[in-house]
């Protein structure tokens, strides 16, 4: 009943409709490539550009991952996250259809084809931290914000390192230059820093009750009370004694790493990709 009386914001696209957009998914128009898949730049009929994401291999498990990621892009309608044009299921093809971001992902200015140039200064930086937080939760996220690293790096050839579990015990000894991405070569607000590190290790606590509400957080990143951010400051999490109890510790790189950072977990790793690919619309 409900869904008769909103208008639908997305529909189902047929493959023909699709090939015919992307011009047969040609390799001239690909934007990109993950596990998940590959995305497409393609334009409709109608002159409108779109991002088409081409699921990999198919099976049981990928059907229910499909669906799970296409029910959580039609309710999360938000102006600073990617909005859901559709989706196609025909045969063993599933693919999902998203409105094209000219400026690309933010996964491409933080650790791609756009890095070194380092657009993304600061007050930029700030920005996408506060919007991204109007519409989803996001620990990791703003931890590479602030750093610019990958959520996951080798430490070794055999053994990987989690972003919480090097910024924490920075973060405990009061580091914070020694977080913040080199490519800002000193340029940023030093205050904002520590906010936004103290806000995201506590976004992504391993136990979720202690993770704090997104109104919370975005009160917390603007610096809108005072009384709370004296609260995360002298939490117990960020007690220097802590740190030893992460310093150095590593994970297997035969283990899943879709599995290391628990809050992604919580809203299901499909939840973290539409950020990553979200475009820095700020």
């Amino acid at each position: 009943k409900e869904r008769g009386k909103k208008q639908l914001t997305w529909r189902i696209f047929s493959l023909k409709e699709l090939h015919s957009a992307t011009n047969n998914f040609n390799y001239d128009n690909k934007l990109g490539e993950g596990g998940f898949g590959s995305v497409y730049w393609g334009q409709l009929w109608d002159g409108s550009q779109i991002a088409v994401k081409r699921l990999k291999v198919w099976s049981n498990k990928g059907d229910m991952e499909f669906s799970v990621e296409v029910e959580i892009l039609a309710r999360v309608r938000h102006k600073n996250l990617l909005s859901l044009r559709g989706y196609c299921a025909e045969g063993q093809e599933r693919l999902i259809v998203f409105d094209y971001m000219p400026n690309l992902s933010l996964l491409s200015h933080l650790h791609g084809q756009h890095s070194a140039e380092c657009l993304l200064d600061w007050k930029r930086r700030m920005n996408i931290a506060i919007g991204s937080a109007a519409g989803i939760t996001f620990g990791i996220l703003l931890l590479e914000l602030a750093t610019g690293k990958r959520p996951l790096e080798k430490t070794s050839p055999t053994v990987k390192r989690t972003i919480t579990d090097w910024a924490l015990p920075l973060a405990c000894e009061r580091k914070f230059s020694e977080l913040a991405d080199p490519k800002l070569k000193g340029k940023y607000d030093e205050e904002e820093l520590k906010r936004v590190v103290f806000v995201s290790l506590v976004c992504a606590h391993t136990q979720p009750e202690r993770r704090p509400t997104m109104l919370d957080v975005v009160e917390l990143l603007k610096g809108e009370s005072k009384e709370k951010l004296s609260e995360l400051e002298n939490d117990e999490m960020f007690k220097a004694p802590q740190a030893a109890d992460f310093d150095g510790e590593e994970i297997s790189i035969s283990e899943n790493s879709s599995d290391f950072i628990s809050e992604e977990k919580d809203v299901n790793r499909e939840v973290k990709e539409i950020v990553q690919e979200n475009t820095h619309n700020s």
